[in-house]
């Protein structure tokens, strides 16, 4: 056989599951969080120290590890509820833990029915997230480590770590009070600006930066209202926010109408809404005499329906920028509290909240599914001698978070990002005996939390592992002996985790994103209803459309996740991609229609509009009954020449998608 003939080896390449895992994510240093986690973990050290109490100085840095986790909120406000709040549970797990240890199967049994309780309390909120957490870590680590002192000195020793990490947080409070918040509004200003910029160009640069627009609407909202909730009275500069927030809804909804046409913006459109941008972070008003503030020359006179729409939209957000602080409750100011939706973190209330984690299926699933585990977790290390046992259960935690995103994908991550920590750790012990030289390790370790966090699951796992064995040795003065068991026991969590967490739990098996992409595709059919209905209110529209970009990127999200899954689950979402990017069109083509009907053009008749809505719930139907995409197949009807001749494209794309090839 000659030389041409014989075929070259393959190349061995990783399967695109697993670079997607691995891959760390882009995103600023936040440096304010990296000073605060050397100083949190490393000053109880020092006391402890300084008094000759190095094992309390080690527990009341565990307590602020646990704070450095938390601290994640931009505004201070939320920051108290972030940090404070999984404090009070964190000591109510150590207090459990320490009662039930080196009581055997007892212990077992508490810990399982604490993770049952923190399973069920994670599907409440973000704040309940992270006080499940802790519920569960604390009475893990404390029914299985012997702590000093007496019953009530742990668990008071870890909550001042936590709350000496908020009080570091909110040390600026006093002058920086408002920023986080106007600082969320005016990059939302400037997403927007993105946006009108990638109007009429690449469609998929488009729907991209139309993605950075949602996420960051719903950030500042998120933000914004939350501090409105637990500001008292009405707060002029919350209300003239949110009305500055709502001012963006009529171009959000000009620019899909400007896209749409292919009509690509005057360059002055963007560098206007920019200056508004830097108005409202500076916290001043824009000069009322332009359509933005001055600096770029105004937009040129529109011409058509998008453009005049644009350029309405962009007078009025002028305006309401261009207001005077205090000039709250008249016009624009009045009512604006609601117009859009509570935020994501606010829609539970403490008593819906308990009736829901009771009530719901979903929290039953998880938090059973955390129980199991757990469970099997004590009960392997009460019958098996695991040297430092509490470090299985304490994987599973992790791992198995059930609002943390994929368990496979953890599992994987939490075993690289345990075994690239350990290799800091071994360097760590074998160097720096224990005493004043474990400070300044500390100040150069604990930044790293925050500073990798971002980056991924694997390179947060990475960052906290030696810090966890430093604090552990300085209670069991182990040293290197810790190393081992510590890899070994984190194995076999992850192990746990993936057989009885994840393979025998069929919903692991199937995404969620058709379910919740019919769920968004009937919502659609509504929104078209209710644009071209009878005359309906304003606000009440914006708020169907804001709820619809809303879910449209929790499907993204969702269809993120999935492709971390090892086949067949990630190569069956990809297959969802195209009927999700042709649901975002729909969307955005019912924008535009609505745009050009405000605009003179001719609203459709009822029997159009009820033709459209139906084909979109017999798509919603269809999306539901398979797990993978089907045939759904409907006589669209010839083509028209109406304002809803552009939806109804969109609709026979999107049904042509979901028809296998």
């Amino acid at each position: 056989m000659s030389r041409d003939h014989v075929s070259e080896p393959r190349r061995l390449t990783p399967p695109d599951w697993l670079v997607r895992t691995v891959r760390p994510k882009r995103a600023p240093v936040p440096w304010a969080a990296v000073a605060r986690a050397g100083i949190a973990l490393a000053t109880p050290l020092a006391i402890g120290l300084a008094t000759d109490r190095f094992a309390y100085g080690a527990l009341a840095s565990m307590g602020a590890l646990s704070g450095v986790i938390g601290d994640t909120a931009d505004a201070y406000r939320m920051r108290v509820l972030n940090i404070a709040v999984p404090q009070l549970f964190g000591a109510a797990g150590v207090t459990v833990g320490s009662a039930v240890y080196g009581h055997g199967w007892l212990a077992v049994a508490a810990v399982t029915l604490v993770a049952l309780v923190s399973g069920m309390i994670s599907t409440v909120g973000a704040v309940a997230s992270v006080s499940g957490l802790l519920l569960l870590l604390n009475s893990v680590v404390a029914a299985g480590l012997p702590l000093p002192g007496a019953w009530w000195l742990a668990p008071l020793l870890m909550m001042s770590g936590g709350l000496f990490v908020l009080l570091l947080a909110l040390l600026a409070w006093p002058l920086r009070s408002g920023v986080p918040e106007r600082a969320a509004v005016a990059a939302t200003y400037r997403a927007v600006a993105n946006l009108l910029e990638a109007a009429g160009t690449d469609p998929l640069t488009y729907a991209e930066t139309r993605l950075a627009v949602t996420e960051s609407l719903n950030k500042a909202y998120d933000l914004v209202l939350a501090r409105r909730a637990v500001a008292h009275g009405r707060n002029p500069e919350l209300v003239r926010l949110v009305s500055q927030l709502n001012a963006l809804t009529p171009i959000l909804e000009a620019a899909p109408a400007a896209h749409h046409d292919g009509i690509a913006l005057p360059p002055q459109i963007p560098a206007t809404v920019r200056g508004l941008a830097d108005a409202v972070a500076e916290g001043r008003p824009a000069d009322p005499a332009a359509p933005g503030p001055p600096g770029p020359p105004g937009p040129p006179e529109p011409e058509g329906p998008a453009t005049r729409a644009v350029d309405q939209a962009l007078r009025h957000a002028a305006d309401v920028v261009a207001a005077r602080p205090g000039t709250a409750g008249k016009g624009e100011f009045t009512n604006v509290d609601d117009r859009l939706g509570r935020p994501a973190a606010l829609r539970v209330r403490a008593g819906r909240g308990v009736r829901n984690v009771l009530l719901s299926g979903a929290s039953w699933r998880y938090g059973l599914r955390l129980a199991l585990c757990i469970g099997l977790a004590q009960s392997l290390v009460s019958l098996v001698a695991v040297p430092r046992s509490y470090w299985v259960a304490l994987t599973i935690t992790f791992v198995l978070k059930p609002d943390f995103g994929s368990v496979f994908s953890r599992a994987v991550l939490r075993a690289l990002g345990t075994a690239a920590g350990l290799v800091v750790a071994a360097a760590v012990l074998a160097a720096v005996p224990i005493g004043w030289g474990d400070v300044p390790v500390m100040m150069v370790l604990a930044p790293l939390i925050p500073a990798l966090t971002p980056r991924g699951y694997a390179f947060q796992t990475a960052a906290i592992t030696p810090v966890i064995l430093l604090l552990s040795d300085i209670l069991n003065h182990q040293g290197t002996a810790l190393l081992l068991p510590r890899l070994l026991d984190s194995l076999m969590g992850c192990g746990i985790a993936l057989v009885a967490g994840y393979l025998l739990w069929p919903e692991s098996w199937h995404t969620r994103i058709g379910d919740r992409l019919a769920d968004a595709v009937e919502d659609t059919a509504a929104y078209v209803e209710y644009a071209f209905g009878p005359a309906k209110e304003p606000t009440a529209r914006a708020r169907m459309r804001r709820r619809l970009y809303r879910d449209l990127s929790v499907v993204r999200a969702e269809f993120q996740r999935a492709l971390t899954e090892p086949p067949p689950t990630g190569r069956r979402a990809a297959a969802w991609w195209p009927l999700v990017v042709a649901v975002e069109r729909i969307v955005d083509a019912t924008t535009a229609a609505r745009v050009r009907v405000r605009h003179g053009a001719a609203p459709p008749e009822g029997p159009e509009v009820a033709r459209v809505a139906g084909q979109l719930r017999e798509l919603a139907d269809g999306l539901r009954r398979s797990a993978v995409l089907e045939e759904v197949r409907a006589d669209f009807g010839g083509p028209g020449t109406g304002v809803l001749e552009p939806v109804r494209q969109e609709v026979a794309a999107a049904r042509a998608v979901a028809t296998p090839r």
